[in-house]
């Protein structure tokens, strides 16, 4: 597991955070099907790139990257060019808040906590050569199993962290599944915090996309082990119309949030 890198920092919580049923319309959760895989409905050959998350401890900006091929995916209808560059150059950033500091340490590795990466990603981050930003983000309940869907259905992915046990260690691979371990090497965060995109999910659980790969892990397995998830607004244009997504109080809320 040596070329497995963890990253995440303990999870952070900001009861500002919007919750993730308040944004769509009627504040109820739109229905969706049992099952869906956000590759499958693009029709594009996405690929999975480790982005340097075997060297570094940057699976926050990482997964934030397999997120915006996504995004951009149903946006331009195209797979953008992300390089392991940029994604560490935004690592690093977001590691320096200050010019001494960036002075001092131009290459940190110290993790990055999600919820601050939410807050700078909406000021946009450079990706395929462009700069690309978010619009808002919410809360997810992950122990109820359809706000998780919802966000993969309808927003396209869900940001989450975890705190992985040691037993996942030989969950991990090809044709492996996460899931519960009552022994003692199943003690959540034994191994240690890691950020991942869930892009899919059926009725055994999400499958997310980490280490350059692709992860299916059990609805059990999310309910002990996660300890963080949100769902990400990428365009609000895009939402605008004919969808569950009330941008107008989504705009109300967030003007209360930031002012």
């Amino acid at each position: 597991m040596n070329n497995l890198r963890l990253g995440k920092l303990p999870a952070r919580y900001d009861s500002r955070t919007i919750r993730l049923p308040t944004i769509f319309k009627d504040r109820v959760l739109p229905s969706v099907p049992e099952s869906f895989d956000i590759d499958q409905a693009l029709g594009l050959n996405i690929p999975l790139p480790m982005f340097a998350n075997d060297s570094w401890g940057d699976c926050v900006i990482a997964s934030r990257a397999h997120m915006t091929l996504r995004f951009e995916g149903f946006e331009q209808n195209k797979v953008l060019s992300i390089t392991d560059t940029e994604v560490l150059k935004e690592y690093w950033k977001e590691q320096r808040p200050c010019a001494l500091r960036r002075l001092l340490s131009p290459h940190p590795d110290n993790g990055l906590n999600e919820l601050d990466s939410l807050k700078a990603w909406r000021k946009g981050w450079k990706a395929g050569g462009k700069t690309y930003d978010i619009y808002a983000f919410a809360g997810i309940d992950w122990k109820a199993h359809q706000e998780i869907m919802a966000a993969i259905y309808l927003l396209r992915g869900a940001y989450t962290g975890v705190a992985l046990p040691i037993s996942a260690q030989s969950q991990t691979g090809p044709n492996l599944v996460w899931d519960v371990d009552s022994t003692p090497d199943g003690e959540p965060g034994s191994w240690g915090l890691h950020a991942i995109f869930l892009k899919s999910y059926n009725s055994l659980g999400p499958v997310c996309v980490t280490w350059g790969a692709l992860q299916q892990m059990t609805w059990a397995f999310v309910d002990k082990y996660f300890d963080e998830a949100y769902g990400v607004v990428d365009n609000r244009d895009r939402f605008m119309k004919d969808s569950p997504v009330d941008v107008k109080y989504l705009d109300s809320i967030l003007q209360e949030i930031t002012a």
